[in-house]
């Protein structure tokens, strides 16, 4: 049975997944949208994510899509605020691990930034809830001093332009943020 855990961020959940070993592998369920029946998943898109050791990406939120990672590949440390000025956890800031080793998944609800860190050569796994659309595709600067976040690096990270360029949050209009809805963010 998979356990569904929470975090300091009210909606994101961290997903203990049951994995089966024998000689020939491993096998294990590593998404079922039953398991958040908060969110519609009839849009369902996954998507395949290949970084080197030393990449960071984000901080990435969207107002019409959830996410769900699953690392397949190696290790990485997911960054994680809420900015949805209405939640009970408005700001909060979290980081955790995700390594193939040992098999967890992740689910980051509307309105929570996020990002990760490559801590060695990764392949991430992520399923939407919603068909990618760059007008949803906002960020905040990774290192924004506000939030604090732990990344654990060592040097400076590989960022893409875009990410570069992500504002810091005291520049985002706080009516130009996500909003928290209990009923889909248990």
């Amino acid at each position: 049975m998979t356990h569904l855990h929470p975090t300091p961020i009210a909606g994101v959940l961290l997903v203990e997944l049951k994995s089966y070993s024998d000689a020939r592998g491993r096998f294990m369920e590593t998404f079922r949208r039953e398991w958040f029946p908060q969110v519609s998943w009839e849009r369902i898109q996954s998507n395949r994510s290949e970084s080197c050791a030393g990449v960071l990406r984000g901080l990435h939120y969207h107002f019409h899509q959830a996410d769900y990672w699953f690392c397949a590949l190696g290790r990485i440390r997911a960054g994680l605020v809420d900015l949805r000025p209405n939640s009970p956890t408005y700001r909060v800031a979290y980081t955790l691990d995700l390594d193939a080793a040992a098999p967890r998944g992740l689910f980051i609800p509307v309105g929570v930034a996020h990002g990760f860190y490559a801590q060695t050569d990764c392949t991430l796994f992520y399923t939407v809830n919603n068909y990618y659309d760059s007008r949803d595709e906002l960020g905040v600067a990774w290192d924004d001093p506000t939030f604090k976040l732990d990344w654990g690096i060592t040097g400076t990270p590989l960022l893409s332009d875009r990410d570069r360029a992500n504002p810091r949050f005291e520049s985002i209009p706080t009516d130009q943020l996500p909003h928290y809805e209990a009923s889909i963010n248990p």
